[in-house]
């Protein structure tokens, strides 16, 4: 039991948690939002009727709703610029100062392979046997 109350109170799970509470209630809010504010101006466009963008393959047994499809894309584009300039902006930002208060690369280069080495050397060789120039890296 040690073992899992210690697993549990790690901060690592506890925001987990937190962020799957938060992500269903923002869901919820964006599905809202899409399906009472988007989806009836979407509808507009489709006409008089009442289905709006939808329409039925055979007699009535299949309906492709166009505007069900659209407003799915509005409310993941809406999620993801919502994520992305709440969250993942911010905490980079954040991680940047931090290297840079501890004074440490802004990124860590990543050493290039002695293949990748080998094969440029091998490139610039030929080229330059052709008498071509040799290609800026």
């Amino acid at each position: 039991m040690k073992g899992f109350k210690d697993f549990v109170m790690q901060g690592n799970v506890i925001d987990l948690a937190v962020g799957v509470v938060i992500g269903g209630a923002f869901t919820a809010l964006i599905g809202a939002f899409v399906d009472n504010l988007i989806q009836p101006v979407i509808n507009v466009f489709g006409g008089g009727n009442v289905n709006g963008l939808a329409f039925k393959i055979t007699n009535d047994s299949t309906l492709v709703d166009i505007g069900a499809i659209l407003s799915a894309v509005i409310a993941f584009l809406i999620t993801a610029a919502v994520v992305y300039f709440v969250f993942v902006l911010p905490i980079s930002h954040a991680r940047k100062l931090d290297r840079k208060r501890r004074g440490l690369p802004e990124e860590e280069e990543t050493a290039v392979s002695e293949d990748i080495v080998l094969l440029t050397e091998i490139r610039d060789a030929l080229t330059a046997q052709r008498g071509g120039n040799t290609p800026q890296v």
